[in-house]
């Protein structure tokens, strides 16, 4: 199976002031920092190696997780170094640890679909990216996926009535999605966008709701989520 790039380099500021002197991958969930629920929950999807990318309180990560045999994965780390980088910009410092192609989900999401289902999807498409997307109409986020007959329409912030989907947070890349990066930071959305345009941006649609918790109601959802067994 592919390996798996997770992006916990951020502030999180809707955090604060939790956040202050903890990384958010860190956050007690039923008594236990996130990043373990998120790592077994990947381990149990397949994935053998994950690739963290970090940077603020990105020590007290590797302090936690280490070379990730506890939890039956390889983890290695890549580093933002001395300036932001951006979310494109972390992937595209990780490449040479990631190879050829590679899962990419962010260090606040858990995500129970099928990551075996989407390398296929992946490869089958034959693009350079490929989105995860989720029926969501506007109930647990802001919906910001046009998405018909199995195709990506639109995707964009700026919502339209026909926007029905949202972006599920399991991404597959080639690493030929990052070769035309401008200047860090840059962001993700720009990687999408620009996929789009030249069509190069696969879909899969799934049908299990994400969880995640960048904000407090995420972290409740999701605690009751892993009470009930998940």
């Amino acid at each position: 199976m592919l390996p798996l790039a997770i992006l916990a380099g951020g502030l999180a500021k809707r955090l604060r002031p939790l956040t202050e002197s903890l990384p958010k991958a860190l956050i007690p969930v039923r008594g236990e920092p996130f990043i373990g629920h998120q790592l077994r929950l990947v381990r149990a999807r397949g994935v053998k190696r994950v690739v963290l990318c970090v940077g603020y309180l990105g020590e007290m990560i590797r302090a936690f997780v280490g070379d990730g045999r506890a939890f039956g994965l390889e983890v290695e780390y890549s580093w933002d170094g001395g300036q932001p980088l951006g979310t494109a910009g972390a992937v595209r410092a990780a490449l040479p640890l990631l190879g050829e192609a590679f899962f990419l989900m962010y260090g606040d999401s858990y995500l129970p679909c099928d990551y075996r289902a989407a390398e296929r999807a992946f490869r089958k498409a034959g693009k350079q990216g490929l989105l995860t997307v989720f029926r969501n109409d506007g109930q647990w986020d802001a919906s910001n996926v046009e998405f018909r007959e199995g195709r990506i329409v639109a995707y964009s912030k700026r919502q339209n009535p026909n926007m029905r989907h949202i972006d599920y947070g399991l991404e597959v890349f080639g690493r030929a999605a990052f070769a035309d990066l401008a200047e860090p930071p840059c962001d993700l959305t720009a990687v999408y966008r620009s996929l789009l345009e030249r069509d190069q941006l696969a879909a899969l649609e799934v049908g299990e709701r994400f969880y995640e918790i960048g904000s407090f109601e995420g972290i409740r959802a999701l605690e009751e989520r892993l009470a009930r067994g998940g």
